[in-house]
Protein backbone atom coordinates (compact mmCIF):
# COMPACT_ATOMS: atom_id res chain seq x y z
CA UNK A 1 0.00 0.00 0.00
CA UNK A 2 1.34 3.38 -0.94
CA UNK A 3 1.07 6.14 1.66
CA UNK A 4 0.57 9.75 0.61
CA UNK A 5 0.70 12.33 3.42
CA UNK A 6 0.42 9.50 5.98
CA UNK A 7 -2.91 8.32 4.50
CA UNK A 8 -3.54 5.28 2.36
CA UNK A 9 -3.83 6.09 -1.32
CA UNK A 10 -7.63 5.96 -1.35
CA UNK A 11 -8.02 8.67 1.31
CA UNK A 12 -8.37 8.79 5.11
CA UNK A 13 -9.91 5.75 6.75
CA UNK A 14 -13.24 6.30 8.41
CA UNK A 15 -14.37 4.32 11.43
CA UNK A 16 -16.54 1.41 10.41
CA UNK A 17 -20.20 1.67 11.26
CA UNK A 18 -21.39 -1.12 13.50
CA UNK A 19 -25.10 -0.51 12.90
CA UNK A 20 -27.30 -1.06 9.88
CA UNK A 21 -28.37 2.54 9.33
CA UNK A 22 -28.11 3.75 5.76
CA UNK A 23 -26.11 6.97 6.14
CA UNK A 24 -24.32 9.20 3.61
CA UNK A 25 -22.42 7.04 1.08
CA UNK A 26 -24.29 3.91 2.13
CA UNK A 27 -27.51 5.33 0.65
CA UNK A 28 -27.47 3.84 -2.86
CA UNK A 29 -30.86 4.18 -4.49
CA UNK A 30 -31.49 5.50 -8.01
CA UNK A 31 -34.05 7.97 -6.65
CA UNK A 32 -34.96 9.14 -3.15
CA UNK A 33 -37.50 11.49 -1.62
CA UNK A 34 -35.53 14.05 0.40
CA UNK A 35 -36.77 15.75 3.56
CA UNK A 36 -34.89 18.76 4.86
CA UNK A 37 -33.56 19.35 8.36
CA UNK A 38 -36.69 21.33 9.33
CA UNK A 39 -39.12 18.74 7.95
CA UNK A 40 -39.84 20.39 4.59
CA UNK A 41 -39.94 18.20 1.48
CA UNK A 42 -37.16 18.93 -0.97
CA UNK A 43 -38.52 16.58 -3.64
CA UNK A 44 -37.32 13.54 -5.55
CA UNK A 45 -33.70 13.33 -6.66
CA UNK A 46 -30.88 10.86 -7.05
CA UNK A 47 -29.17 9.66 -3.89
CA UNK A 48 -25.92 11.30 -5.05
CA UNK A 49 -27.62 14.72 -5.36
CA UNK A 50 -29.19 14.25 -1.95
CA UNK A 51 -25.80 13.41 -0.48
CA UNK A 52 -24.27 16.55 -2.00
CA UNK A 53 -27.09 18.66 -0.49
CA UNK A 54 -26.32 17.13 2.90
CA UNK A 55 -22.62 17.96 2.52
CA UNK A 56 -23.48 21.56 1.52
CA UNK A 57 -25.51 22.02 4.70
CA UNK A 58 -22.88 20.23 6.84
CA UNK A 59 -25.39 17.48 7.72
CA UNK A 60 -25.73 13.76 7.12
CA UNK A 61 -28.07 11.93 4.74
CA UNK A 62 -30.07 9.30 6.67
CA UNK A 63 -32.46 6.86 5.00
CA UNK A 64 -35.48 6.72 7.34
CA UNK A 65 -37.77 4.57 5.17
CA UNK A 66 -35.77 2.32 2.83
CA UNK A 67 -38.80 0.19 1.88
CA UNK A 68 -40.94 3.11 0.70
CA UNK A 69 -41.36 3.87 -2.98
CA UNK A 70 -39.18 5.93 -3.50
CA UNK A 71 -37.06 5.52 -0.33
CA UNK A 72 -37.33 8.46 2.07
CA UNK A 73 -34.14 10.16 3.25
CA UNK A 74 -33.71 12.99 5.70
CA UNK A 75 -31.01 15.57 6.35
CA UNK A 76 -29.94 15.22 9.99
CA UNK A 77 -26.98 15.56 12.31
CA UNK A 78 -26.33 11.81 12.60
CA UNK A 79 -24.44 11.87 15.92
CA UNK A 80 -27.22 13.91 17.52
CA UNK A 81 -29.82 11.54 16.00
CA UNK A 82 -28.05 8.48 17.47
CA UNK A 83 -27.77 10.18 20.86
CA UNK A 84 -31.53 10.91 20.86
CA UNK A 85 -32.29 7.29 19.91
CA UNK A 86 -30.12 5.99 22.77
CA UNK A 87 -31.78 8.43 25.17
CA UNK A 88 -35.28 7.25 24.14
CA UNK A 89 -34.25 3.60 24.49
CA UNK A 90 -32.89 4.28 27.98
CA UNK A 91 -36.12 6.04 29.02
CA UNK A 92 -38.25 3.18 27.69
CA UNK A 93 -36.10 0.67 29.56
CA UNK A 94 -36.59 2.64 32.80
CA UNK A 95 -40.37 2.57 32.40
CA UNK A 96 -40.49 -1.20 31.99
CA UNK A 97 -41.70 -3.24 34.93
CA UNK A 98 -40.02 -6.62 35.11
CA UNK A 99 -42.34 -9.20 36.63
CA UNK A 100 -40.59 -12.01 38.40
CA UNK A 101 -42.06 -15.41 39.19
CA UNK A 102 -41.46 -16.41 42.79
CA UNK A 103 -41.92 -20.03 43.78
CA UNK A 104 -43.59 -21.42 46.89
CA UNK A 105 -43.40 -25.16 47.63
CA UNK A 106 -45.92 -27.00 49.76
CA UNK A 107 -46.45 -30.61 50.82
CA UNK A 108 -49.78 -32.44 51.29
CA UNK A 109 -49.18 -32.83 55.06
CA UNK A 110 -48.18 -29.21 55.74
CA UNK A 111 -49.14 -27.82 59.15
CA UNK A 112 -51.54 -24.88 59.47
CA UNK A 113 -48.89 -22.51 60.84
CA UNK A 114 -46.40 -23.47 58.12
CA UNK A 115 -49.12 -22.85 55.53
CA UNK A 116 -49.82 -19.40 57.04
CA UNK A 117 -46.10 -18.58 56.89
CA UNK A 118 -45.97 -19.55 53.20
CA UNK A 119 -49.14 -17.50 52.56
CA UNK A 120 -47.54 -14.48 54.23
CA UNK A 121 -44.45 -14.77 52.01
CA UNK A 122 -46.58 -15.22 48.89
CA UNK A 123 -48.72 -12.20 49.86
CA UNK A 124 -45.57 -10.09 50.10
CA UNK A 125 -44.46 -11.27 46.62
CA UNK A 126 -47.89 -10.51 45.15
CA UNK A 127 -48.04 -7.05 46.73
CA UNK A 128 -44.71 -6.25 45.05
CA UNK A 129 -46.39 -7.01 41.71
CA UNK A 130 -44.73 -10.38 41.10
CA UNK A 131 -46.31 -13.68 40.14
CA UNK A 132 -46.27 -16.70 42.43
CA UNK A 133 -45.88 -20.29 41.27
CA UNK A 134 -47.31 -22.64 43.88
CA UNK A 135 -46.26 -26.28 43.85
CA UNK A 136 -47.41 -29.20 45.97
CA UNK A 137 -44.86 -32.02 45.90
CA UNK A 138 -45.97 -35.63 46.34
CA UNK A 139 -43.59 -38.32 47.60
CA UNK A 140 -44.02 -42.06 47.45
CA UNK A 141 -47.43 -43.19 48.70
CA UNK A 142 -48.76 -39.63 48.79
CA UNK A 143 -49.51 -40.07 45.08
CA UNK A 144 -52.40 -42.39 45.97
CA UNK A 145 -54.20 -39.54 47.76
CA UNK A 146 -53.81 -36.60 45.37
CA UNK A 147 -57.00 -35.00 46.77
CA UNK A 148 -55.17 -34.15 50.04
CA UNK A 149 -52.68 -31.98 48.14
CA UNK A 150 -55.50 -30.44 46.08
CA UNK A 151 -57.22 -29.38 49.33
CA UNK A 152 -53.97 -27.74 50.52
CA UNK A 153 -53.61 -25.97 47.16
CA UNK A 154 -57.23 -24.73 47.20
CA UNK A 155 -56.86 -23.48 50.78
CA UNK A 156 -53.65 -21.64 49.82
CA UNK A 157 -55.33 -20.03 46.80
CA UNK A 158 -58.39 -19.13 48.89
CA UNK A 159 -56.24 -17.35 51.50
CA UNK A 160 -54.70 -15.18 48.75
CA UNK A 161 -57.82 -14.45 46.68
CA UNK A 162 -57.95 -10.79 47.87
CA UNK A 163 -54.55 -9.95 46.27
CA UNK A 164 -54.34 -12.44 43.42
CA UNK A 165 -56.11 -14.15 40.58
CA UNK A 166 -55.47 -17.59 39.14
CA UNK A 167 -53.41 -17.31 35.97
CA UNK A 168 -52.85 -21.05 35.56
CA UNK A 169 -55.27 -23.42 37.28
CA UNK A 170 -53.84 -26.24 39.43
CA UNK A 171 -52.72 -29.15 37.26
CA UNK A 172 -50.61 -32.26 37.80
CA UNK A 173 -47.12 -32.29 36.28
CA UNK A 174 -45.41 -35.55 37.20
CA UNK A 175 -45.18 -35.63 41.02
CA UNK A 176 -46.08 -31.94 41.30
CA UNK A 177 -49.41 -30.12 41.46
CA UNK A 178 -48.65 -26.63 40.09
CA UNK A 179 -50.59 -23.38 39.83
CA UNK A 180 -49.61 -19.78 38.98
CA UNK A 181 -51.13 -16.77 40.74
CA UNK A 182 -50.91 -13.25 39.30
CA UNK A 183 -51.09 -10.07 41.36
CA UNK A 184 -54.20 -7.87 41.28
CA UNK A 185 -52.55 -5.12 43.34
CA UNK A 186 -52.17 -1.83 41.44
CA UNK A 187 -48.92 0.03 42.11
Amino acid sequence: MILINNYPQNGPRRPQQTNNDLVNERVRFPEVLLIGANGEQLGKMSSREAYYKAVEQDLDLLCVAPNANPPVCKLVNYSKYKFEQQKKAKENKKKQKIIEIKEVQLTPQIGIHDLETKVKAARRFLEDGNKVKVGVRYRGRQMTHVEVGEEVMNKFIDLLKDVSKIEKAPAMDGKWLNAVLASTVKK
